[in-house]
């Protein structure tokens, strides 16, 4: 099937990435979530839509959860620096191999701090790419005002070099910090600290709630998004979706589940309208936990929903 999109691809060639990470907060299970999405079918429906795929697995062999990951930095209440330093390198070396290959990098979490070597090989690659994060949450805490501590909350703060050096974890620091404020812009948010608020205002970041969502419905909150974020209608587009923000009355098995949020199919039409501009150049799938189900439909409606989205922002269409 042939489409319209796609105008930084010379060939549809598509790299899995695996990133099966939870390191980035406490519960387990998240780290299924690739294999969950390869059982249900995705490779073969990528197949299908006439996509070569290739299988990139970075972290295989690498036990990451169990290394020696006490911080080098007293006073912080970081969890899993080293853990999350190592991983999100190996994934960043990927996605940039990916790039660099002229293939397309969809990369299946694991928790979401695995953005952090997504965002960043997108950004070496493309200067001027810009980057849509789908989430509830706006993962923009820094290492002073997480409470918790996961790193899943963090990784923006990261990307942008939110961080004090003195106070970012060794493990981390070769993070190139090239995501600029004016290039990343939120839709689906409903469950944000005051920190993050802050920063949010502070730095004038394109981000659209749920309210934005209701006002304007979501094909205005979409194109508000990718004007906020492009300088141009030739910039590439990343887009980091958590499925968190889809509802949890469609997607139950994900570590934060906020009611409240995105319908399935005002879900599946945000990466439909980015396929249809040509200039989607990366996409994260991140957060689905099948261990967090309380029944088997609850582990089917989480993955479909994953593998739907990966398989509409890679150019199925309903007709």
């Amino acid at each position: 099937m042939e489409a319209p999109h796609y105008k930084f691809l010379n060939e549809r060639k598509v790299s899995l990435v695996l990133a099966p990470f939870s390191g980035g907060q406490k519960k387990q299970g998240v780290e299924k979530g690739p294999q969950y999405m390869l059982k249900h079918g995705l490779e073969s429906n990528l197949n299908e839509l006439g996509w070569e795929t290739k299988l990139l697995d970075p972290l295989q062999g690498l036990d990451v959860e169990l290394q020696d990951d006490s911080d080098d930095i007293k006073g912080s209440n970081i969890k899993n620096s080293k853990s999350v330093g190592v991983a999100t390198q190996l994934i960043h070396n990927s996605v940039k191999e990916t790039l660099n290959d002229n293939r397309f990098p969809l990369t299946l979490g694991g928790d979401h701090s695995i953005a952090m070597g997504t965002v960043s090989a997108v950004v070496e690659k493309y200067p001027n790419a810009g980057v849509l994060w789908i989430d509830a949450h706006a993962d923009i805490n820094t290492v002073d005002s997480t409470e918790s501590g996961n790193l899943h909350g963090c990784p923006v703060s990261f990307l942008m070099g939110l961080n004090p050096e003195e106070k970012i974890p060794s493990s981390l620091k070769w993070l190139p910090k090239n995501l600029k404020p004016n290039k990343i812009a939120y839709i689906g948010l409903r469950d944000l600290d005051d920190a993050e608020k802050k920063i949010l205002k502070d730095l004038n970041i394109s981000a659209f709630s749920m309210y934005h969502v209701d006002r304007y419905g979501i094909n205005k909150v979409i194109e508000m998004a990718i004007e906020s974020i492009s300088t141009s209608e030739n910039d590439p587009i990343m887009c980091s979706y958590d499925v968190d923000a889809v509802d949890p009355l469609y997607v139950p098995a994900t570590g934060t589940p906020v009611r409240g949020g995105l319908t399935l199919r005002e879900g599946l039409f945000i990466v439909e309208r980015l396929a249809e501009t040509g200039r989607l150049v990366a996409l994260d799938v991140v957060e689905c936990n099948p261990d967090l189900s309380h029944n088997d439909i609850h582990v089917v409606d989480t993955i479909s929903a994953g593998c739907a989205i990966a398989r509409c922002a890679l150019g199925e269409t309903l007709l």
